[in-house]
């Protein structure tokens, strides 16, 4: 942007003030939808822009910048949204349903759910994905248990989070390494300082909610799969499209490819299985959702879903999100503030949280996991550099404010997709994403400790001062 018009330390802060303050008074205190409080806090960005006599040309590049990450996220969106429709269609999120009440204890439910998910996770290296598949049974087998659903999702999450944390497949994985400029797996070796601690205790929490929150008897459930049984094919087969999903990411092929190969296989199915089915059917499902008839309440409630309208709202927050990151990189609020901190803390333990925050901070301004981890990234690295810090610790402090953070944030694209997918609002899943919550809680411990703080090869340990 012009010198002329670049903001001072003080007018960002105040700024950024008010443009966080009308965004939380607006989703926490008045109970608007997160795209209305979007929309109030770009009028905010606006106004401070015409004060400035930014011209509109300007703002509108900045519009155009911001939205452009958030190009391929919302395309796979709205894949994901036909995929969820097909699947339950076809009988594959039924079948992982059936399966799921014979294989999995129920006392023991909440807990399964994460460590599967954290397994799948780090298979398929796409969180996402996860949810929006196994997640989509598990949600489901949960409700039917009685048990709490922002609980169920929390755990879902939670898992889901840390596969595509630890999968050498994912891309937030792979983009904090390269940002970081450190070889993936040591990326992924040097994760376990956090990781590993914020994995066993949210297991212990899951495992103690779980164990007090099922209330549905062995004779409802039985009658639920009955139900299932009657209305669905449900059949080892309708798991292939699952295991098609493993090896696509075995084979690294891109989402959208193995979202749209997935959708191909899932319609052969639907064919194969009711030659009465028409194409029109299966279009308007992939179009408007699925719609149960089972006759179940609890059950058509449950697998009416999905479908391409159903992730549009999604992607109008997600459009508004990054117009207002835009607007904040284009008036340059955001980079005044991480400049300043970047040239003032000098420390290793005072970097390590500098990076932390402000990591949470971008994910909190503009909603967007990748710019959470470009932009405290390449502000920091050079410190790191300075103070012969291994910059693995660099890479794990942008995954553990960055990445996990994300969906904990109901305007973030993260956040509204997990919202969106399962119906339960961010605020209310997001006590119970206990991953999401302690990783950068260790993260911190391991800065104001030195536990986990390696130095560059050459260095001597340094000394963690405040």
């Amino acid at each position: 942007m012009n010198q002329k018009n670049q903001p001072s330390i003080t007018e960002a802060t105040i700024v950024l003030s008010i443009t966080v303050f009308s965004i939380a008074l607006g989703v926490v205190v008045l109970q608007l939808s997160p795209p209305i409080a979007i929309l109030f806090a770009i009028a905010v960005i606006m106004i401070y822009a015409a004060i400035k006599k930014i011209p509109f040309e300007q703002l509108h590049e900045g519009i155009i910048n911001g939205i452009k990450p958030g190009i391929i996220p919302i395309f796979i969106f709205i894949l994901v949204g036909a995929l969820i429709a097909i699947w339950i269609q076809a009988g594959i999120i039924p079948t992982l349903m059936v399966y799921g009440f014979k294989i999995i204890s129920v006392k023991w439910f909440v807990p399964s759910v994460f460590i599967a998910c954290a397994i799948v996770g780090s298979a398929v290296g796409s969180a996402f994905t996860v949810m929006s598949t196994i997640g989509i049974a598990f949600f489901g087998i949960g409700i039917t248990l009685g048990i709490h659903p922002p609980l169920i999702v929390g755990a879902i999450a939670s898992g889901a989070v840390f596969g595509d944390k630890m999968s050498p497949l994912s891309e937030s994985t792979n983009l904090a390494a390269a940002i970081a400029e450190v070889d993936l797996f040591k990326h992924i070796q040097h994760l376990l300082w956090s990781t590993i601690p914020a994995f066993l205790v949210s297991l212990v929490l899951f495992s103690i909610l779980g164990m007090t929150s099922q209330s549905m008897q062995l004779v409802e459930i039985s009658e639920v799969v009955q139900v299932l049984e009657n209305n669905f094919s449900i059949s080892l087969f309708a798991l292939v499209p699952l295991f098609l999903m493993f090896v696509c990411a075995w084979k690294k092929i891109p989402a959208i490819m193995t979202i749209l190969i997935n959708i191909g296989v899932a319609i052969l199915f639907i064919l194969f299985q009711n030659q009465n089915t028409s194409v029109s059917d299966i279009a308007t499902a992939l179009e408007s959702g699925y719609v149960s008839t089972t006759g179940h309440q609890q059950i058509d409630l449950l697998l009416s879903r999905g479908g391409i309208e159903s992730m549009m709202p999604t992607v109008s927050l997600i459009i508004l999100t990054l117009s207002l990151g835009g607007l904040l990189m284009e008036t340059g609020l955001i980079t005044t503030v991480m400049s300043l901190l970047s040239k003032k803390i000098r420390s290793i333990s005072g970097v390590v949280t500098a990076t932390l925050l402000t990591s949470i901070g971008v994910n909190l301004f503009i909603g967007e996991q990748f710019l959470s981890v470009i932009l405290p990234g390449n502000a920091f690295k050079k410190i790191y550099k300075d103070n012969g810090v291994d910059l693995t610790v660099l890479s794990r402090t942008l995954e553990d404010g960055g990445t996990v953070i994300n969906y904990l944030v109901p305007w973030g694209i993260a956040g509204s997709f997990v919202a969106s997918t399962f119906d339960v609002p961010t605020l209310a899943y997001l006590p119970f994403a206990f991953f999401s919550l302690l990783s950068p809680l260790f993260s911190l411990l391991s800065a104001w400790t030195g536990w986990g703080i390696s130095m560059a090869e050459g260095q001597p340990n340094g000394e963690n001062e405040s």
